[in-house]
C-alpha cells in the first residue's frame, strides 16, 4: 500500500503527481507492482530509485506535488527518520495511477444484512480465540482516529508492531482504515458496531445470541502485550 494524504489525492487521480520520495529502510515496493491507495484506487509503480536529498530537483518537487524543492525538503524533514542532511538516502519512486478496478469496496460498504454480521461476528470470534482484543482496539480507534499506531499501542499496554499487525487483520475484514498517520473505523466497521451495539459484551467482539458461559469467558479475557 501507498499512502498519501487527502490533499495530493486530486492530483494523483489527474497525473500531475507521480514522484514520492520516502524514508524507508528497505524498498517497500517494486517496479510494476500495484498498489493500493484508499480512496482513490491503485498506483502502479514504473520505477523506484536511491537518491540522497541533495539529488531532489525543482521537477521532483513539482511531480511530487509540491510548489519548490524547499517546500518538499521541508515537508520530509517534518517526518519520521529524523534529522535529515544532504547525504540523507531516500527512494524516489516514481508511479502513475492505475485506476480504480482494485478499489476496496467492502471497507465502504456498510449495507449489513443478518448473514453479514453473523459473518463478521465469527471471523471477529476467531480472532478472539486466544483472548479477547478484537472489541477493545476498534473502541479505541473509533475514539481516536488517525492517531499514530505507537500511541494506541500504548493505551492497550502493547507494543507498536503486534499491535499494527492485529490492526491489519481487522483492515482485511473491511473494519478499519488506514491513513497517512493512525486508522479509522470504516463505513463497515462502524455498521457492524451499531448493529451489534448492546449486545457485545466489554472485551469480546461477537453478538449475545451465543452462550451465555462464551460471552462471560470472552469478557474477562484482556489480550496481553506481546
Amino acid at each position: 500500500m501507498l499512502l498519501f494524504q487527502k490533499r495530493f489525492h486530486e492530483g494523483l487521480v489527474s497525473g500531475s503527481v507521480t514522484v514520492t520520495f520516502r524514508r524507508w529502510d528497505k524498498p517497500h515496493v517494486k517496479p510494476g507492482g500495484r498498489y493500493r491507495c484508499h480512496p482513490i484506487g491503485v498506483l502502479q509503480v514504473d520505477g523506484i530509485d536511491r537518491v540522497r536529498a541533495a539529488d531532489i530537483t525543482d521537477l521532483d518537487a513539482r511531480r511530487s506535488g509540491f510548489a519548490s524543492r524547499d517546500e518538499l525538503v521541508d515537508y520530509i524533514r517534518s517526518g519520521p527518520g529524523g534529522e535529515l542532511r544532504d547525504d540523507s538516502e531516500l527512494f524516489r519512486v516514481a508511479f502513475h495511477h492505475g485506476g480504480e478496478e482494485d478499489r476496496v469496496d467492502i471497507a465502504l460498504d456498510d449495507d449489513l444484512g443478518p448473514d453479514d454480521i453473523e459473518a463478521i461476528a465469527t471471523r471477529l470470534a476467531r480472532l478472539d480465540a486466544k483472548g479477547a482484543w478484537t472489541a477493545a482496539t476498534l473502541s479505541l480507534i473509533e475514539k481516536h482516529p488517525r492517531v499514530a499506531a505507537s500511541r494506541l499501542a500504548a493505551q492497550l499496554g502493547r507494543e507498536t508492531l503486534p499491535f499494527k499487525v492485529d490492526v491489519r487483520k481487522l483492515k482485511h475484514l473491511g473494519l478499519t482504515q488506514s491513513f497517512e498517520v493512525g486508522y479509522e473505523v470504516s463505513p463497515r466497521g462502524r455498521a457492524y458496531r451499531k448493529a451489534t451495539a448492546g449486545r457485545r459484551s466489554p472485551g469480546g467482539s461477537k453478538p449475545s445470541g451465543r452462550s451465555p458461559s462464551k460471552s462471560a469467558g470472552s469478557s474477562s479475557n484482556r489480550r496481553p502485550a506481546r
